[in-house]
């Protein structure tokens, strides 16, 4: 499990997005958590996407965007984040889904799964 948690969540900036969310988005679904750590509701959905993405063992990644560190705000400038936490859901090096706040874990599971196995969909 330990393993699996190294793996499937990790911090990300500016200089890594590309390679380390665009380029995995082509094997699995990323969501992308624009945070922050003065921000209350960011530390409440942290732990239910953590949670969650141990759950999904592999099928999702999630990357973490402390807003606040070096140049990620241009990240959320990239992406139009208008608040905190915003959770983008990546496939594809695309957004395909979004949403703001602390939501509770049944509607982050239930988007999540919705999306599950739709990358490989006919267009």
């Amino acid at each position: 499990m330990h393993n699996l948690k190294a793996t499937s969540i990790f911090s990300v900036d500016l200089a890594q997005f590309d390679n380390k969310v665009l380029e995995a988005s082509l094997e699995k679904l990323i969501l992308v958590d624009f945070w922050a750590d003065w921000c209350p509701p960011c530390l409440t959905i942290g732990p239910i996407l953590e949670k969650l993405t141990i759950e999904m063992n592999g099928q999702i990644a999630l990357a973490k965007i402390e807003v606040d560190e070096g140049e990620n705000m241009k990240l959320a400038g990239r992406y139009q984040v208008r608040g905190f936490p915003t959770i983008l859901l990546i496939r594809e090096r695309q957004e395909i889904a979004r949403f703001s706040g602390a939501k509770p874990a049944h509607f982050v599971r239930q988007l999540i799964e919705s999306h599950l196995g739709e990358g490989h969909k006919a267009q």
